[in-house]
């Protein structure tokens, strides 16, 4: 079961177990209201989201190769494993910059 029809579970058990007859109903339609706000609230939230992961913001940032990449090899870039390409090379460990991305493929060179 999702965690977003919680609320409105929790209405329908209240409206059903412990509230009498005639406030039933408003219970139903209160919570039915509040999930139906809470689920607009939360689609609005993460179409707004900006993204934190991926290729558009490695360009430029630090991390460390994984192994050595001699022009090829595995680097950590926000705590994501990506293949590299270096052609000075670099030893496994090293800290690393990103200068570009060719498809999946990070181009790299060491940090001083």
């Amino acid at each position: 079961m999702q965690n977003d029809a919680v609320i409105l579970l929790i209405g329908i058990g209240l409206a059903i177990f412990v509230v009498p007859w005639p406030w039933n109903v408003p219970i139903l339609i209160l919570f039915g209201l509040i999930e139906i706000a809470e689920t607009s609230w939360a689609w609005r939230w993460v179409k707004h989201a900006d993204d934190t992961r991926g290729p558009k913001t490695v360009i430029g940032a630090t991390g460390r190769a994984v192994t050595d990449c001699r022009p090829s090899g595995t680097v950590r870039v926000h705590a994501t494993m990506w293949p590299a390409e270096c052609a000075i090379g670099v030893d496994g460990g090293q800290r690393i910059r990103v200068l570009a991305q060719d498809e999946q493929t990070l181009i790299v060179e060491p940090v001083d």
